[in-house]
């Protein structure tokens, strides 16, 4: 009976204590099973912890850079290179274009907003964008609801949603020069769409929304995939890509300086203006490329290069960077046409000529009788 009796009270109190484990981590107190819960809310919205790491991209450390600028692009979506931004205007088979898809995001949650300061962007919590003063602000209808997934925080229509109106984006790019790897790098940092509204008076204003980080995007752009040109329709590229290849056409509106002032406000002229953003362009593409010291075959090479430049100049090329034929090829082109010419004369020495008729006695003395009557004989 005394083993009966330990028997059950072991049992009681094992019970007891998986109930008193199950109410602690039912109270919250066990943070892993917290962790797990917020995994797989991300697994429900399609992206993971694991997912979001990769496209982060690393900061690097202002010890190992050399050079860093801040260049502001406008994205003009009626630009050829830029169309594959604005369209689908609808939703068709799934498909949608970046600012129904960022919209989407941003209203439901899924990432963040932050406010456009014009030129003085900080992506910190202070700066996070309300959605609902947001969607006051631009005159977007929406309707409230409880925040599940059958009824989510916010239901808007998708004729309230204005897609037509975003015909431009602005984007942060940043220009860092890594001494490490002694390469310029370029990545976009954030995007900010931009609604072009037409006033009463008949004019048209441009109103930025608000900025989303790159990083914190690209998980989903990479799941959208669009055709670059109208002469192929294969979608080869995702959005993603778009990006991270510079397949987009922008025009530098404003590049960050101490006084915060736009390209147009420095330069108020437009040739002024278009030179001042080409000779940035020139500057970021040559950086790299002027701290650049060649080895000695790579000298030696250039530097032949423009003796035989020169050597062409010299002879009167006026094309002196076409294709030039060596010494060798020109030696052997020299043989082909002596060969070719002699197997032309050996040719021309094997063919027989034509045998003159001999003519006889009476026929020399009366050689201009018989030959008067042949040719009568011919014209009959």
């Amino acid at each position: 009976m005394n083993i009966y009796r330990k028997i059950l009270t072991l049992s009681l109190l094992a019970a007891a204590g998986i109930a008193a484990v199950a109410q602690v981590e039912n109270g919250g107190v066990v943070r892993r099973r917290a962790d797990k819960e917020k995994k797989n809310e991300k697994n429900a919205a399609g992206v993971t912890d694991r997912m979001q790491d990769f496209f982060t991209a690393k900061e690097t450390h202002d010890a190992d850079l050399q050079y860093k600028r801040e260049i502001y692009r406008q994205l003009d979506l009626s630009k050829p290179e830029n169309t594959p931004l604005y369209y689908p205007e609808d939703v068709i088979d799934g498909k949608q274009n970046l600012f129904r898809l960022i919209f989407g995001l941003v209203v439901d949650g899924k990432i963040p907003a932050y406010e456009y300061l014009d030129g003085r962007e900080v992506f910190t919590d202070q700066y996070k964008v309300k959605v609902d003063e947001m969607l006051d602000r631009f005159e977007i209808f929406y309707q409230s609801g409880n925040g599940t997934a059958k009824n989510p925080k916010y239901v808007i229509e998708e004729a309230d949603v204005p897609t037509n109106m975003v015909q431009s984006y602005y984007i942060l790019e940043k220009w860092e020069f890594d001494r490490r790897s002694n390469r310029m790098n370029t990545r976009v940092e954030a995007i900010c769409p931009v609604l072009n509204r037409y006033a009463d008076y008949g004019g048209s204003g441009k109103f930025p929304m608000f900025w989303v980080k790159f990083d914190q995007l690209r998980p989903y752009l990479a799941q959208e995939y669009v055709f670059l040109s109208d002469d192929n329709n294969l979608e080869q590229y995702s959005l993603d890509d778009y990006f991270n290849l510079g397949m987009y056409d922008g025009e530098i509106y404003k590049t960050r300086n101490l006084r915060n002032l736009s390209m147009a406000q420095m330069y108020p002229d437009e040739d002024l203006l278009k030179q001042a953003q080409d000779s940035i362009d020139n500057r970021l593409k040559n950086y790299g490329k002027n701290l650049y010291v060649p080895t000695r075959e790579e000298y030696l090479a250039q530097k032949e290069r423009e003796e035989e430049i020169a050597r062409a100049i010299a002879a009167g090329d006026t094309i002196p960077g076409r294709t030039m034929v060596s010494d060798t090829e020109s030696a052997s082109s020299e043989t082909k046409s002596v060969r070719s010419r002699r197997s032309s004369t050996s040719k021309a020495k094997k063919t027989p000529k034509a045998k003159k008729p001999k003519l006889s006695s009476s026929s020399s003395s009366n050689g201009n009788a018989s030959a008067a009557k042949s040719v009568r004989r011919r014209k009959k």
